[in-house]
């Protein structure tokens, strides 16, 4: 399994990242977007705040923390990368706008075409070997093809096949969380995921940025005026980014050789999962505040529309 995992790793994650995105577009229509992009300050805000601040987060904790190179680079993907699918569902959890989710999601991963090279080219030129090129052309086509060309096809089998679109989203879902596992015991049994060679500092510095990440993402929708769930929706999509993507990328930028040792590739795979899993118990939290504070904001706009009555 070792050796078939690395021989086929960026595939893994290729297949992983399209199925993912088959059944989120099977989800959405072009009229979902029309409200978001006809009152378009919440989604320029989040767009701000996923794209800006949260590349410059992680640029403080790189040049502050100084952690190792694999988990620096590591870092540096996880800022790029757009939020993920699964924080669609966790803002519904969460009685947030779900819509507005949504729209990030797709501009975001539309638009990380340009940015993601970018804010990969400018956090962490100084943390890779002397004669790294940074494939920016490659990563973009990539993107193209393998996150873009199904999300459209997702959204075409909505559109022509509308009866069966929930049970294909719900599939092509299901598939996708099996190839991530197929992707951690692939990983794990070519030791590629080494507890190990984590170090303690490292792991601290990694729960600290997944800890900031979601107080700026829950502070600066409100400091700017958002409602509560536009506030929700872009806490959550900040926060679950699409970690899918990051291993593509990461798989594109260091790819696995049979017997050939990759300590920075090694601890860049490492970090990107386990930022998944660090994130899942912060959105379960942010899913219970959240929804306890849209519940309240729901009773009240009842209670008040009585009154007025």
């Amino acid at each position: 399994m070792s050796d078939f995992y690395l021989r086929y790793e960026f595939w893994f994650a290729a297949t992983q990242l399209a199925l993912a995105m088959l059944g989120m577009g099977a989800t959405l229509r072009i009229r979902d977007f029309v409200a978001v992009f006809r009152q378009p300050k919440a989604l320029a805000y989040g767009l701000g705040i996923q794209a800006l601040l949260v590349p410059l987060f992680a640029w403080a904790i790189i040049s502050l923390a100084s952690p190792a190179a694999g988990v620096a680079v590591g870092l540096a993907l996880i800022a790029a990368i757009p939020g993920g699918t699964m924080s669609n569902v966790f803002t519904f959890l969460a009685r947030g706008h779900v819509a507005l989710s949504i729209a990030m999601t797709a501009v975001t991963s539309f638009l990380c075409l340009v940015t993601t090279p970018i804010v990969l080219g400018l956090l962490i030129s100084d943390l890779v070997p002397a004669d790294f090129d940074m494939p920016a052309g490659k990563i973009a086509l990539e993107i193209t093809l393998i996150l873009m060309l199904p999300l459209i096809l997702g959204m075409i089998v909505l559109e022509v096949f509308p009866a069966i679109a929930a049970r294909f989203s719900k599939y092509c879902i299901r598939a996708s969380i099996f190839v991530i596992v197929l992707i951690v015991i692939g990983a794990a049994s070519a030791g590629r995921i080494d507890f190990s060679g984590f170090a303690q500092r490292d792991l601290v510095i990694l729960l600290a940025f997944v800890i900031g990440v979601a107080i700026v993402s829950w502070l600066a929708p409100r400091m700017l005026g958002l409602t509560t769930p536009e506030s929700t929706a872009i806490n959550i999509e900040v926060t679950v980014r699409n970690t899918n993507l990051g291993l593509l990328i990461k798989a594109s930028l260091f790819p696995a050789t049979v017997g050939v040792l990759d300590p920075i590739g090694d601890m860049v795979l490492f970090t990107v999962l386990l930022y998944g899993a660090l994130v899942l118990p912060i959105a379960a939290v942010q899913i219970y505040l959240h929804g306890l504070g849209n519940k309240a904001m729901a009773a009240a706009g009842k209670i008040s529309g009585a009154s007025e009555c």
